[in-house]
C-alpha cells in the first residue's frame, strides 16, 4: 500500500503489480459491492464517506467505481458522486453488481457518466446474490451458484491489463428495461423510508444498527423508539442488516424471515462504509 495526497485529503491508494496507483470508490448496502471492490483494491473508498469532503478532486493512474444496480441503474448517491467529483486518471473502470437482470446497465452508466464529463474505459457487471426482498427469497438465492469469484477474477485481470471494453447488451435487454422503467436514464429511483419500511416494535431491541448502516441517516432514536423518515436509496442496508429482523417492507416480501449480507463482509464494515 502507498499513500497519495489529494488536495487536503490523504487517501489510501493501492499500487498494482505494474506500479500503477489505483483508487477504487464503492457504494454498498449488503456487502456485495464492497466484496467486489476489495478484489481491485486493499482499501476501497466509501462513496458516502468521501462525499462528506469539500474537495472531490482525485488523481491517480487508475480510478475505479464499484456499485450495485437498482432497476438496472446506479443508486442516487453514485449519481451524485459522478456529478460532483473530478476523476483525473488515464484509465477509468466501473463494475456494477446485480442479482437478476443487468439489462442495459452499461449504456445507462455511460450516459450518466458522459453527461458529467467522465469517460470510462471499461465497464462490466458481476452477477451476485439478489437482495431485492420483493422478488426473491434470500434463503433460496444464496443456494444459487452464480460463479461470482470467476467473474471477479476475469474483471480484475481485464483491469490489470487496462483493457478497453464495454460489456455488450442485447436489444432485448434494452427493451426490457425501457418497458419497465422508461428510457429516461436521468430519472432517479427513490422512495421515502417512512413509506417503504415499518418497524416491529416488539422485535426491535434498540441496538441501533439501522441508525448506523443507512447512508442517508434516515433512522433515529426517539421517545417512541426507532423511527425512520427521509430520502431512501432502497439499498436495503437497514432491513437486511437488522439483527432482530425488526424492519419489514411495507409491501409483499417473498420470505420476511430471510435476510442477507455478503458472507465475506461484516456488519461493522457496512457501518464504517455508510454511517453518517
Amino acid at each position: 500500500m502507498t499513500a497519495t495526497f489529494v488536495g487536503a485529503n490523504v487517501l489510501s491508494a493501492c499500487t498494482t503489480e505494474r506500479g500503477k496507483k489505483r483508487l477504487v470508490f464503492f457504494f454498498t448496502g449488503t456487502g456485495n459491492s464492497l466484496y467486489a471492490a476489495k478484489q481491485f483494491s486493499d482499501n476501497p473508498l466509501s462513496i458516502p464517506q468521501v462525499m462528506k469532503s469539500d474537495n472531490l478532486v482525485f488523481d491517480a493512474d487508475e480510478i475505479g467505481l464499484v456499485y450495485p444496480i437498482y432497476g438496472h441503474q446506479p443508486p442516487g448517491i453514485v449519481r451524485d458522486f459522478l456529478e460532483k467529483a473530478t476523476l483525473n486518471a488515464p484509465y477509468k473502470f466501473a463494475v456494477a453488481t446485480f442479482g437478476a437482470r443487468k439489462c442495459n446497465t452499461v449504456e445507462i452508466l455511460d450516459h450518466i457518466a458522459s453527461k458529467a464529463g467522465i469517460k470510462f474505459d471499461y465497464i462490466t457487471t458481476i452477477h451476485m446474490v439478489d437482495n431485492f426482498l420483493v422478488g426473491f427469497d434470500m434463503n433460496e438465492e444464496i443456494k444459487l451458484e452464480k460463479h461470482e469469484d470467476e467473474q471477479l477474477a476475469q474483471a480484475v485481470a481485464d483491469v490489470n491489463e487496462q483493457k478497453h471494453w464495454f460489456q455488450p447488451f442485447t436489444e432485448e435487454e434494452k427493451k426490457l428495461h425501457d418497458e419497465r422503467y422508461g428510457n429516461d436514464y436521468d430519472r432517479r429511483m427513490t422512495m421515502n423510508s417512512n413509506g417503504a419500511f415499518k418497524i416491529d416494535r416488539d422485535a426491535c431491541v434498540g441496538c441501533g444498527f439501522c441508525t448506523r448502516v443507512c447512508p442517508h441517516k434516515n433512522y433515529k432514536f426517539t421517545s417512541q423508539g426507532i423511527t425512520t423518515d427521509g430520502n431512501c436509496e432502497m439499498c436495503f442496508s437497514c432491513i437486511q442488516n437488522c439483527p432482530q429482523k425488526a424492519i419489514k417492507l411495507n409491501m409483499h416480501e417473498v420470505n420476511p424471515n430471510a435476510r442477507y449480507r455478503n458472507p465475506h463482509i461484516t456488519i461493522n464494515e457496512i457501518v464504517r462504509a455508510n454511517m453518517q
